[in-house]
């Protein structure tokens, strides 16, 4: 069994790790030229790779998981077929290397930014070879948010921006696909044959516990970033987006205070969103044009400046 890396829990924890002026080296990747602003990625803490990437693990169907019913997961669907990753466990490792209904999947969740997004893996061509990129985690951050990296171009990529902004790949963005966080117990009412992770992934994580205490609930933010702050920081929220054109936010006190579910209008699309605050749920309904990212407050904001809000009281 592989140990984990303890610098993880000082990351989390919000101690300072110094960072210099901008520099073109971090962390052994080169950092220019860069799409974003040099001097605004940061070292969070561990080295490349000291946050283990997932790839290809293990699964086990829904009928033989001794996962429990509130165990929170990020399930997607793809090619007919269903699968879930357990927060407990995307903790310890922020990328999972997937393949599911014969798509190419790269799951990734960023602790500080409440940002669960799966993507479809994308291909890269060498000569007559092409195959599906890998990822690791760069032990970098933008915005306080993860920072990938591809093991064959060895570019970074911005998880909520879905784009590289450094290297061979700068510019090529990563097509998001549809997924929810929900608990087991209902991602399994829906999905009765879907598999799930299991917790045998060759690492001695202590998959029960978080390395982030209570940062999830606190106003702490482990790196410096501008944001609005008209709303507690980690306020969950649904941000939309038709990228390049309109981005909107509905955070999950506008929701409540709007009775929990919005119909309108958003960039020319009819959308739905619904919000469950026992279960602290979204549900959310919208054209394959517009993507949407369940994030933190402050996170939807570092990266979306000029995004609208959702007002319950200006319906």
């Amino acid at each position: 069994m592989r140990l984990r890396y303890g610098l993880l829990s000082l990351a989390a924890l919000g101690m300072a790790f110094p960072t210099g002026s901008a520099r073109s080296q971090l962390n052994g990747f080169q950092l220019e030229p860069s799409a974003v602003p040099v001097d605004q990625i940061l070292a969070g803490g561990p080295p490349r790779d000291g946050i283990p990437a997932l790839t290809d693990p293990d699964v086990v169907a829904a009928s033989k998981a001794s996962w429990k019913d509130d165990e929170v997961v990020l399930g997607v669907e793809a090619g007919g077929e269903a699968r879930a990753y357990p927060l407990s466990i995307l903790v310890w490792h922020e990328i999972v290397n997937d393949t599911l209904g014969g798509k190419p999947l790269l799951v990734s969740y960023c602790p500080l930014c409440g940002t669960g997004m799966v993507f479809e893996r994308p291909i890269h061509r060498k000569g007559a070879r092409a195959q599906p990129m890998t990822f690791g985690v760069s032990g970098l951050l933008y915005r306080s948010d993860l920072l990938l990296y591809d093991r064959e171009t060895e570019s970074l990529w911005s998880q909520i921006s879905s784009e590289a902004v450094t290297g061979p790949s700068m510019g090529r963005r990563l097509r998001l696909l549809r997924s929810r966080m929900m608990s087991w117990g209902d991602w399994r009412r829906l999905h009765p044959s879907s598999e799930i992770l299991s917790r045998n992934t060759g690492y001695d994580q202590p998959y029960g516990r978080s390395p982030y205490g209570d940062y999830a609930q606190s106003k702490r933010l482990s790196f410096p970033v501008k944001y609005d702050r008209s709303y507690h920081p980690k306020m969950p929220t649904i941000g939309l987006r038709v990228p390049g054109t309109a981005a909107r936010a509905y955070p999950a006190a506008e929701l409540v205070a709007a009775g929990g579910e919005v119909r309108e209008r958003f960039a020319g699309h009819s959308v739905r969103i619904r919000f469950d605050p026992d279960q602290e749920v979204f549900d959310v309904e919208a054209p394959s044009e517009v993507e949407i990212v369940e994030a933190y407050w402050f996170a939807w904001m570092a990266f979306h400046p000029e995004t609208t809000v959702f007002k319950a009281a200006e319906r």
